[in-house]
């Protein structure tokens, strides 16, 4: 538990190692890559008529108190439906590339094989993290060299459906990444 508090108070301690990258901000996606994956949004990951408010219609949260058991159950309710969101069948198999930020799984380690990729920085246990249908669990064919905690990166593979339960969060899907390369912002002209 202890290695876990840590490795998410990094993203804290150090933001200016991570690029100045902000809890919360995404990245663009500029058209590159190899030609032989389909470059994809974090968007592309949802399925089709997913709607995690649903499940809350009817209840006016904002006349809530934080002690009304009505809050606690819905809250319940919502991280029940964000642990189990339900991944896109229609991306499955399908090699696609990806832009996001690195969560290590693997502790101490400059070169790592194993991360979860996030659409934001700063998605973490503690933020909390995202859906588990915005969340792709990667395994590296060659160790990547990490430079801070969550690196920006490019992944690239092919994507299963496969639910994976990690100490950072619960990813809906996996990859075996043929392909991982830091991440460059596109110049502005």
């Amino acid at each position: 538990m202890l290695r876990l508090i840590l490795l998410c108070a990094l993203c804290f301690i150090f933001p200016a190692h991570a690029t100045d990258y902000k809890v919360g901000d995404r990245l663009n996606a500029p058209a590159s890559g190899t030609g032989k994956a389909r470059e994809i949004s974090w968007d592309d990951l949802l399925p089709p008529n997913w709607n995690p408010a649903k499940a809350l219609e009817g209840l006016k949260l904002d006349q809530l108190s934080d002690e009304d058991p009505r809050a606690m159950e819905a809250l319940d309710t919502l991280r029940r439906m964000w642990n189990n969101a339900p991944a896109n069948p229609a991306i499955a198999g399908r090699p696609i590339r990806i832009p996001g930020f690195m969560v290590p799984l693997e502790y101490g380690k400059k070169e790592l094989k194993e991360f979860l990729l996030v659409p934001y920085f700063g998605a973490c246990i503690h933020v909390p993290p995202p859906p588990a249908n915005q969340i792709i669990h990667v395994l590296a064919d060659k160790p990547v060299k990490m430079k801070t905690y969550m690196d920006a990166v490019w992944i690239e593979g092919a994507l299963e459906l496969a639910l994976s339960k990690t100490e950072m969060g619960d990813a809906g899907y996996r990859m075996r990444a043929a392909r991982v390369e830091p991440y460059v912002e596109k110049k502005k002209k």
